[in-house]
């Protein structure tokens, strides 16, 4: 597991300050020792009218437990010094995600660096995992420990020292659903990985600099048929766009491996947009919609944490696939672009931002909730069919090209005949990489038909000889049949697994 936790792309010099910031500390340790716990205690002024109302083995009043969570993160050195005896004195549990997240706070500068050491956390919590915050993080999610009243807002008031934006996101007047506590900062500030809005697009003739077997997103709407090419979003993360006259966002987790398309029209009547919030959870981004500043999980299109939770609003996914731009252009002769010239300065060579992550099976976050049954990063093709999730392995979609399949009471169509999408790039960090991207793959709710590979990729063949069309929206008999396409998109194993532990996984579950 690497704890990489600065500088997602060097998309901030805020990052590089919180790295230097975090190297001094580090040497600081080093040079100086911080005392034994027990030393630091002697040297604290207890206040008499904290411990007043302390017990051994009681739960700290909810009251003092905040007053207490802001002198280890504000106070002085006496005012840390008593918390960490109040809090060791009441062996108050709920102090462990406290006391995790000021170790993270120290590692990135924003809390008195003597955190690191954990000889307190672990003297609370019984485990032994030092100064290694990742495994706290995993350690910690699978129980069903809670931090004190007022965690969420004091962990925005902290995470304000590096963008006042963090403070607003993290409120514990907001509703929420899922646990503030696993909410990682991503090393930028908000929006420090910029969307691009409506950026222009230009004709294939005009974008000299693609290169035919370089991978791209593809989204087609209404015949409008759109290319994003990955070196460009793997630096975005976020395209908002109008395909087809419709509103479109494109969230796009690197770190997950899943490029969604998101209709913007939600299911209560307003067109959202969206940007980065430079949070992740479990190393999947948190997405933010720019008209009310609620925080989405990118991966299921909902709300999390923020004013619209419970609200009941979804966004519907739309279909995307990735694709090679030779594969997409020779399908979409009349395709549109993005250019080059976004109106940011950045290296949009093929892998430069992330091409070392992605050649990689580590992940670069912390994540708890993980399975075996694949490897780590295997891509797969993701879907939820009548809110059943499922993923089909792109290994085993190159090997079978056309895959007919039954989730529940819908029968399914997986068409791949392109096969998976290998990437040659060349690393900002680690020089000439390769990877796979994905692979080209629909989904079609096929009825009552069973369909079998063409003789070209672009064809299907059902079970009485007829050559089927496979398009954008749906395969097409010679009669004028219609198959319509499902909403689908890749994503790495660990990240789909994660939200979706009970998914159906084709080939291993049936």
């Amino acid at each position: 597991m690497q704890n990489h936790f600065f500088s997602r792309g060097s998309n901030l010099v805020a990052s590089i300050a919180v790295g230097c910031m975090l190297l001094f500390l580090i040497v600081a340790c080093q040079l100086q020792p911080l005392a034994p716990l027990d030393s630091m205690m002697e040297a604290g002024e207890s206040n008499p009218n904290i411990f007043s109302e302390i017990f051994p083995g009681q739960p700290i009043p909810d009251e003092i437990a905040q007053q207490l969570m802001g002198d280890l993160s504000d106070g002085s050195e006496a005012e840390r010094n008593a918390a960490i005896e109040a809090i060791l004195t009441a062996q108050d549990e709920r102090f462990i995600p406290v006391l995790i997240e000021l170790q993270r706070f120290a590692q990135i500068g924003i809390a008195p660096g003597e955190f690191m050491r954990a000889e307190t956390l672990e003297r609370l919590s019984g485990e032994s995992f030092g100064g290694d915050w990742a495994s706290w993080i995993e350690w910690y999610g699978g129980t069903d420990l809670t931090p004190p009243p007022g965690f969420t807002s004091w962990k925005g008031r902290v995470l304000s020292k590096i963008d006042p934006g963090f403070g607003e996101f993290l409120q514990d007047s907001f509703g929420s659903t899922i646990r503030a506590e696993e909410i990682q900062w991503g090393g930028v500030r908000v929006d420090g990985i910029p969307a691009l809005d409506y950026s222009r697009m230009v004709e294939p003739g005009d974008a000299p600099y693609l290169v035919p077997e370089e991978p791209v997103f593809g989204l087609a709407i209404n015949g409008d048929a759109r290319a994003y090419p990955l070196r460009i979003l793997d630096w975005h993360e976020m395209a908002n766009d109008i395909v087809g006259d419709v509103p479109v966002s494109i969230a796009y987790c690197t770190l997950c491996g899943a490029a969604i398309a998101f209709d913007g029209r939600a299911s209560d009547g307003t067109i959202y947009d969206f940007g980065s919030s430079g949070f992740l959870f479990r190393s999947n981004k948190l997405m933010y919609d720019r008209q009310t500043r609620t925080l989405w999980n990118q991966m299921s299109g909902e709300p999390v944490l923020g004013p619209l939770v419970g609200q009941d609003v979804k966004l519907d996914i739309l279909p995307i696939v990735l694709t090679t731009w030779e594969s997409w252009l020779e399908q979409h002769p009349e395709t549109q672009v993005l250019d080059l010239d976004t109106g940011f300065n950045r290296p949009y060579d093929v892998g430069s931002a992330y091409g070392d992550y992605f050649s990689s099976n580590e992940t670069m976050f912390p994540v708890w909730q993980r399975s075996d049954l694949l490897e780590t990063k295997d891509r797969i093709y993701a879907m939820q069919i009548d809110g059943v999730p499922v993923a089909y392995p792109i290994k085993t979609l190159d090997e079978e090209q056309v895959v007919n399949h039954t989730v529940g009471d819908t029968n399914v169509v997986v068409v791949a005949q392109r096969g998976a999408v290998n990437v040659d790039g060349l690393s900002r960090r680690a020089g000439p990489v390769t990877y796979s991207a994905g692979g080209e793959a629909r989904a079609y709710n096929r009825g009552e038909h069973e369909f079998f590979p063409g003789a070209d990729p672009d064809s299907v063949v059902d079970a009485n000889g007829q050559i089927w069309t496979v398009t954008e929206d749906a395969l097409i008999s010679p009669d004028g049949l219609r198959v319509e396409r499902l909403g689908g998109h890749l994503a790495y194993w660990f990240g789909w697994f994660t939200f979706f532990p009970e998914t159906l996984v084709y080939g291993e579950t049936g």
